[in-house]
């Protein structure tokens, strides 16, 4: 019985998946500002299909890689909203700057006891390679960074230490 649940379940899921791809692409052409050309728009439609077509997978890779009390359940739903609004009020002429940190996005942090800065790239984990300064969004750094705004001041807690830094810079790098 319970096989039959999970084999209904994850064709359920396929299917309801699909319709959420296929909405996320007309909707990008359709209602959701003009043009479906800039390149930052596509690469955060991408981001928001990849989410949608993989959630199961990573929502258990996410759950995995967090600490208990810092399990935030609704993590990908707030991404994706934060996605979304972002898309509504997008203009063509935006520079690759930004306020929130996404995906794709290259932060520059100022560590405030040392008063040094250091680049990351936040990115999916399969491009995570933190000797060039990719982190994937999963890592513990990447994690506390992703959603979060320039000029904001937090508490980065890593396997080392608890690191005081300030968000200086955000920029979109990865065009998927």
């Amino acid at each position: 019985m319970w096989l039959s649940f999970f084999i209904f379940r994850r064709r359920f899921e396929w299917k309801r998946t699909n319709c959420f791809a296929r909405k996320w692409m007309e909707r990008g052409v359709s209602t959701m500002n003009l043009s479906m050309n800039h390149p930052l728009r596509r690469s955060l439609v991408k981001q928001l299909i990849f989410i949608d077509e993989n959630r199961i997978e990573l929502v258990n890779l996410y759950l995995a890689a967090t600490r208990g009390k810092e399990k935030d359940y609704d993590f990908f739903g707030r991404y994706i909203t934060k996605i979304e609004s972002f898309l509504r009020d997008f203009d063509n002429r935006f520079s690759p700057k930004m306020d929130t940190v996404y995906i794709g996005c290259e932060v520059s942090i100022l560590y405030n006891e040392e008063n040094e800065e250091e680049k990351f790239t936040i990115c999916f984990p399969d491009h995570s390679n933190p000797d060039d300064g990719h982190v994937s969004f999963l890592s513990p750094v990447g994690r506390q960074l992703l959603l979060r705004g320039v000029g904001e001041t937090l508490t980065l807690t890593t396997p080392l230490a608890e690191v005081a830094v300030t968000i200086k810079d955000i920029e979109f790098k990865q065009y998927c």
